[in-house]
């Protein structure tokens, strides 16, 4: 049996990390770019202009098309690494029966802001898409490591054990490691919610706090998480694996995390407005919290980092203040 054909959804720093990995073991990968101009530099250059640059590209064996409808009919498998908030207007291009029958991995890490929900359970629900033919890609790992060719870990979750194996033996490589779970509902929540502790590990920099002080919100959002995933789908998991723990400590102590980044900004005192404007690439983390926030008020689970998170992105509540008040809380 042939290997599936895989194509990436998406452009951006994740996606052109993942792009990278695939050709290096695949002799063709569809890829959606979204800008034509974009497409042309990457064909005379080798590498995307706009994210992580240093990544060499083999041009060769990259299928690029801005059309989106022409890289979804030529793939079995695709990997989908757009942005949360565009997901949806991506999606909504596609007709009903151009998903069908094809297997989608998630590389998102952000909630679908238009029904506060999962990659996964939005596929389910609006699009028709089975769970078995689902799956998520997730860290820990950054997409700058991966470019620089740096060791590190994927964790590819799905119910179908064939299908995890397929993309973990697709993504494996010389410095590039994964390990596969059948867990597709924890390990997006957790990947959610760790851009959120990242956001507010990052507004505890701009605010002068020290690695003591970071080591315990780190320890007690692990509980956290740990909290909100059981609330949301009760399975057996152990929340110290890489896919959670791991990808919590890398997201929120690496200076690579947009989110932590983001952090930094409004801690330093940035207004939201200003912070996004000053990046260039989104901090799901921002979006997220609303969405989490908005879920917990249903669940009622005990989560003092993501609500301190929510008042001072959302409510305009002084950083300052609102870490005095947390540090109470996590003592």
């Amino acid at each position: 049996m042939s290997a599936p054909r895989i194509a990436v959804i998406g452009a951006g720093s994740w996606g052109t990390a993942l792009v990278k990995l695939l050709s290096t073991n695949a002799e063709r990968v569809g890829w959606w770019v979204r800008r034509p101009e974009t497409i042309a530099h990457i064909t005379n250059y080798g590498h995307n202009p706009e994210y992580i640059s240093a990544a060499q590209l083999d041009v060769g064996r990259l299928a690029m098309d801005s059309d989106l409808h022409a890289v979804v009919r030529q793939a079995d498998v695709l990997v989908v690494a757009v942005p949360s908030a565009f997901l949806k207007g991506v999606l909504d291009r596609l007709g009903p029966a151009e998903l069908q029958g094809r297997t989608l991995f998630s590389a998102v890490k952000g909630i679908v802001p238009e029904t506060n929900q999962i990659v996964g359970e939005y596929l389910f629900q609006h699009r028709g898409v089975a769970e078995r033919d689902f799956g998520v890609i997730c860290g820990p790992c950054h997409a700058e490591e991966v470019a620089l060719e740096r060791l590190s870990y994927l964790t590819i979750a799905c119910q179908d054990p064939a299908k995890a194996q397929a993309m973990g033996t697709a993504l494996d490589g010389r410095f590039l490691k994964t390990s596969l779970s059948d867990d597709i509902y924890g390990t997006e929540y957790a990947a959610i919610l760790k851009n959120v502790i990242a956001v507010c590990a990052g507004v505890s920099v701009g605010l002068g706090y020290g690695d003591n002080f970071r080591a315990v919100l780190v320890s007690r959002a692990i509980q956290e998480i740990a909290r909100f995933v059981a609330a949301v789908h009760p399975i057996a998991r152990d929340i110290n694996e890489p896919a959670y723990l791991g990808d919590l400590l890398v997201t929120a102590y690496s200076t690579f995390s947009r989110n932590r980044e983001f952090g930094t900004m409004i801690g330093k005192g940035y207004s939201v407005r200003a912070a996004q404007l000053e990046m260039n690439m989104v901090a799901e983390g921002y979006h997220a919290v609303k969405c989490v926030h908005e879920i917990n008020a249903r669940l009622k689970v005990d989560m003092p980092i993501t609500e301190a998170t929510y008042r001072m992105l959302y409510e305009r509540m002084a950083p300052l203040m609102e870490m005095r008040l947390l540090s109470e809380r996590l003592a």
